[in-house]
């Protein structure tokens, strides 16, 4: 069933998935997301034994107990590897996913609402992960994808979603959401992405990413800390949720802090904590980190950062850069915003390691990707030998 968050008492049937929200506890100014319940009662707490694998075993399917049915075919998606950036501190991987980011946990599992519900398609807004991964799954499915795009949409990303066949319309910022909502009315395409003016979302998603929680108890147990990317809220409520049903479910007796880690240039979230409000709307400055800047935030990281005695962080473009190129330092390449997750470790002292960092999304997702940065050298070695001297290769 779904159970209201504005309202845990208030639940609904599991079908048809809410796209709005509650429709009982939200108002005009704001929007309560819903979330899926399940009966807990019925669940193995024995689906968390390693049984001599790790969490990488297995993807999303392995957690179909615990999950919406996923009833649209997979990609491979999950499975993520947790690696050991220094001591104490490790990175969770979501670039490894089929679509280079965690957005394909998420639509997974709305991809197979949208076939559950007989739908002839979906329709998201994005310029980004969730785009292209909406685009694959619903091509994976057999199912038509529109997609609202911004006017600076990445290079990278355009040709994800022209390679899986999607409508592609760019359209204004502010023009995205009324039109998806036209699409979702006339056309009966079911909408994978946020149709509330605060972030609400689809139900179904947050459970692809509890997974997240999954895989690293049982590469790691209990970190002391995980430091999520925060856009909307929606991953860092997953990670939070799937830690709760661990400790709910027996194998886990306590919760990590989880840290929201956001853009200084919005931070709804950081905004609606300062000022103890289910979720605001904030003026949203210039950045780099087109993924995760948000002027909205959501109910969900309020009771994920306040459950979980975590805080949020607000990082500059300097802080997100720096991060990456530790990333980089140690092989990993990221997209700007998946950088937050490491720079608002770094920014902190009060952490009890091990800490997990999540990474969302490959470099190749950000807007700088398609121009070459590399100017042609004169193919003389005094030149060759020069340049290796200035990167302190010595002969």
């Amino acid at each position: 069933m779904q159970r209201s968050l504005g309202d845990p008492s208030i639940r609904y049937p599991l079908w048809p998935p809410l796209t709005r929200g509650c429709p009982r506890t939200s108002t005009s100014r704001i929007s309560y997301p819903v979330e899926v319940d399940y009966n807990y009662d019925q669940v193995q707490a024995a689906i968390f034994s390693s049984a001599g694998s790790t969490g990488r075993s297995g993807g999303l399917d392995r957690w179909a107990p615990l999950l919406p049915p996923l009833v649209a075919p997979g990609l491979g998606e999950g499975g993520t590897p947790l690696i050991e950036l220094g001591p104490g501190v490790f990175i969770k991987d979501e670039s490894r996913n089929p679509t280079w980011s965690h957005k394909d946990r998420l639509n997974r599992c709305t991809t197979s609402a949208a076939v559950s519900v007989g739908a002839p398609g979906v329709v998201v807004a994005s310029s980004g992960n969730h785009g292209a991964s909406a685009a694959a799954f619903a091509a994976r499915a057999g199912l038509q994808c529109v997609v609202f795009a911004g006017p600076d949409m990445p290079p990278a990303v355009d040709a994800f979603l022209n390679a899986y066949n999607a409508v592609v319309l760019p359209v204004p910022w502010a023009a995205r959401w009324p039109l998806m909502q036209r699409v979702v009315d006339h056309m009966g395409l079911h909408p994978v992405s946020n149709l509330t003016t605060a972030h609400t979302g689809h139900a179904f998603g947050p459970e692809g990413y509890k997974t997240i929680a999954y895989e690293i108890f049982l590469d790691m147990g209990v970190p002391g800390a995980v430091f999520v990317p925060t856009g909307y809220g929606e991953l860092l409520f997953g990670i939070w949720k799937g830690f709760t049903e661990l400790r709910r479910l027996g194998p886990a007796e306590r919760l990590p802090r989880i840290f929201a880690c956001e853009p200084a240039a919005a931070a709804p979230l950081a905004e609606a904590m300062r000022q103890g409000l289910p979720a605001v709307q904030v003026a949203v400055g210039p950045t780099d980190a087109y993924s995760v800047v948000s002027a909205v935030s959501s109910y969900r990281g309020v009771v994920a950062v306040q459950d979980s005695g975590g805080r949020v962080l607000e990082l500059s473009d300097k802080q997100l850069g720096a991060a990456r190129r530790e990333s980089a330092g140690a092989g990993l390449w990221t997209e700007l915003s998946s950088a937050a997750g490491l720079a608002g470790m770094r920014s902190i002292d009060d952490i009890s390691e091990p800490v997990v960092c999540v990474s969302t999304s490959s470099g190749f997702k950000d807007r700088i990707v398609g121009t070459r940065t590399t100017e042609m050298i004169a193919p003389k070695w005094d030149e060759v030998r020069r340049q290796l001297h200035e990167a302190g290769i010595r002969d």
